[in-house]
């Protein structure tokens, strides 16, 4: 791996290598290994980071649903049973997998020549294996300090957004932000991120740090656990934490500042930002936009068309045939889109017309989804 996708890949999980070659492992296939007969493979890296990932997940689903109180224990809003399909939903091998899509990763693997004409690379559990040995050089990088494996998780796998997808007035700004930059840029939105510490230091020697304008900065966060009331003089709070963060995000020019206890609110907050300019500006384009108007003749192609846009990742489609009482033939074909973790299905007598039904009812899944794409 050259420096630039070393930087890429840091600036993308949030974590900065004290050992580059450990980051480089971890994208390192063992068919590489085999076929050069020298150097170290991932294969280690992914059961470190399988491990790592579970106990994450675990954390800030106790964290989340539930709380302790006092003399009368620990109370969770959900059961066992439930616990573990959440968990299941935020870490089976489609998630991790639409999480290295959207992060553009993939494209780094180090891998045999075999490997390469096979392109192994969009395999699914390739992917999922690469998640997880990232994390688990990070847990070996960082000597498993938690705060950090923790941030990284965070910042890989999005979990702010996995748990508030469950609240009504819950918008997915990160995720907005993401699909207009891919289909206005053709790249992912860059984050930066500073301590507060860092922040106030940086203000000391530069002058005019901020050039965005007061207007984008007087909406507080809607995920941040400490209300603010933000200016364009003042984004941190007086009773702000030196570790706390400041996450900057350039956005046609402008710098948009967000503030968070954890780096993914403040993402989330400097995205907000930039998503209420664009639209107050007129420069925001949804899914909507592309799709007025869906229809199910043409939803297979509109599906596609979305794929080809970058907003959601590739439709794949799996039948089933059956037969009714009569002996008549009965397809069935299942939808699924990776980026949006859950399927939808069509029945019909030919397998053309259930693909065409299981097709229709994603694209108006998609659009209407927790008013994710609604301005």
């Amino acid at each position: 791996m050259d420096n630039e996708a070393i930087k890429e890949v840091e600036r993308e999980i949030g974590y900065t290598f004290r050992y580059k070659k450990l980051l480089e492992q971890a994208f390192t296939r063992k068919s590489y290994t085999d076929e050069q007969h020298q150097g170290c493979n991932n294969e280690i890296l992914e059961f470190y980071g399988d491990r790592v990932l579970d106990l994450i997940v675990v954390k800030e689903i106790s964290e989340f649903y539930g709380s302790t109180y006092g003399d009368e224990g620990y109370k969770c809003s959900f059961n066992e049973a439930e616990c573990s399909q959440i968990k299941k939903r935020l870490v089976n091998g489609r998630s991790l997998a639409a999480r290295m899509d959207e992060l553009g990763l993939a494209k780094y693997l180090i891998m045999s020549k075999g490997d390469r004409m096979g392109n192994v690379q969009e395999q699914v559990h390739v992917k999922e294996d690469l998640f997880e040995a990232i994390l688990g050089a990070v847990a070996i990088d960082s000597e498993w300090n938690m705060e950090v494996l923790g941030s990284a998780v965070d910042m890989m796998l999005h979990l702010d957004t996995c748990f508030y997808n469950d609240m009504e007035d819950y918008d997915d700004y990160v995720s907005l932000i993401q699909q207009w930059s891919q289909k206005k840029r053709g790249t992912l939105p860059q984050y930066t991120f500073r301590s507060v510490a860092e922040e106030r230091n940086a203000r000391r020697h530069v002058s005019g740090l901020y050039s965005v304008p007061a207007s984008a900065l007087l909406n507080p966060s809607r995920t941040s656990r400490i209300s603010l009331t933000y200016s364009a003089q003042d984004l941190i709070p007086e009773d702000a934490e030196a570790e706390d963060y400041i996450c900057h995000l350039n956005i046609e020019g402008r710098d948009f500042a967000g503030y968070g206890i954890t780096k993914s609110e403040a993402r989330m907050d400097a995205a907000e930002k930039a998503y209420d300019y664009l639209v107050d500006e007129d420069l925001f384009v949804t899914i909507k936009d592309e799709i007025p108007e869906p229809t199910e003749e043409k939803a297979v192609s509109q599906l596609q068309e979305l794929w080809q846009k970058n907003y959601i990742t590739v439709p794949e489609y799996v039948y089933k045939e059956s037969h009714d009482k009569d002996g008549n033939p009965v397809w069935t074909c299942e939808c699924r889109i990776a980026s949006f973790q859950y399927y939808c299905t069509g029945e019909a007598a030919s397998k053309r017309d259930a693909k065409r039904k299981a097709a229709y009812d994603m694209l108006c899944s998609i659009l209407n989804h927790e008013n994710v794409w609604q301005d």
